[in-house]
């Protein structure tokens, strides 16, 4: 194990003890901790967006339709329109004061954070970064940084309070992969969900109340609103939908509330087969039209950080269908981001899981 007290200074990189004087200098040992988002294109023009599409809808575990179906779909039609109108839904939320998307920004600042707090409990033994699945910074790169920087140990942490295979599961076979590129493979941990973590069901407790505390017009119905996979992974062994299903329970109880006051939706269908139900967007227009609420809040559990899934989809796609369907008020809670609630759930997380690597 690696004591932070005896890294109050940068040790550099040295010959082992009794090897010979021309081994190679090898740097002092680090655990680094990798966190790993879903990725973003590098802009919003057709073939940024294409080269990130194509990465992403490509990927077995988000659509495992035989290729030989799928990929002439794909790049004689898909991907000959999609990155039109994806790059105009990227563009309506872009960041423009440092060219990139909400979920990059987002995700640096929760790194840094993280960052932060991890060196003032461990020191210079812990090394910090993030990678995303799909376009830049790739997890390869990351990894090859990480063992070059004397990372002999590193925890990976997809940034996914839920399991499914489309986003935790792929996110794990990146970064073995990655591993496979290395030489001397560092020893790995992969931290597990953390959908029923109390720290982090207190942060979405936490944020529910003060947006509720600070609306307008009160809710009458809290919408937790996930992302959708179909039907069959469900029935395949995939545990996301119980997952998600327990988030909103546990959501429920922290709250106080009953049932008639918070609701489980899905969103993000993509493709002809039936996926999780409700359907966010369908289901918000129902509630209006023979419900009769008109005033409802939507938050999205499963989103570490706001993405365009969140700031274009349901803040603007989903908000839609609730007013023509006659809703009045709509509330957009945000993702966690990087407040400070959440940043310590996800350090909570951490720690656990470098139990026995570092010491306090």
């Amino acid at each position: 194990m690696f004591d932070a007290q005896k890294a109050d200074t940068p040790r550099e990189a040295v010959c082992p003890i009794h090897a010979p004087a021309d081994h190679p200098k090898v740097k002092p040992a680090k655990v680094g901790i990798l966190l790993a988002n879903l990725g973003t294109p590098d802009a919003t023009d057709y073939w940024s967006m294409r080269r990130y599409l194509n990465e992403f809808l490509s990927d077995k575990r988000v659509i495992d339709y035989s290729a030989w179906l799928w990929q002439p779909l794909l790049q004689l039609v898909i991907l000959t329109k999609r990155p039109f109108s994806s790059g105009a839904a990227y563009k309506s939320i872009w960041n423009e004061a440092d060219n990139e998307s909400p979920l990059m920004t987002i995700t640096k600042k929760q790194t840094a954070a993280i960052k932060a707090e991890m060196q003032a409990r461990y020191g210079d033994d812990v090394h910090v970064d993030f990678c995303m699945r799909y376009g830049n910074p790739s997890t390869k790169s990351k990894v090859r940084e990480m063992t070059e920087a004397g990372c002999q140990k590193i925890l990976f942490f997809p940034l996914y309070p839920h399991y499914a295979g489309a986003t935790s599961a792929t996110a794990n076979d990146q970064f073995f992969r990655a591993l496979m590129a290395e030489k001397w493979q560092p020893i790995a941990r992969i931290v597990e969900p953390y959908f029923e973590d109390p720290a982090y069901i207190d942060a979405l407790a936490q944020s529910i109340e003060n947006a509720y505390a600070t609306a307008e017009t009160k809710p009458e119905m809290l919408i937790c609103s996930y992302h959708g996979v179909p039907e069959r992974y469900l029935r395949e062994g995939d545990p996301y939908h119980c997952q998600c299903q327990k988030t909103t329970r546990l959501l429920k109880e922290r709250l106080g509330w009953d049932d008639t006051q918070i609701k489980t939706t899905f969103q993000s269908r993509f493709g002809p087969e039936e996926w999780l139900k409700p359907y966010t967007v369908k289901e918000v227009a129902r509630l209006a039209e023979e419900d009769g609420i008109k005033n409802i809040a939507v938050c999205a559990p499963a989103f570490s950080a706001d993405c365009i899934e969140t700031l274009e989809e349901i803040n603007e796609e989903i908000k839609e269908s609730f007013e023509e369907a006659g809703g009045e008020h709509f509330t957009y809670i945000p993702c966690l981001n990087d407040d400070a609630a959440h940043i310590h759930a996800l350090c909570g997380v951490i720690d656990q899981n470098l139990l026995g690597w570092v010491n306090r």
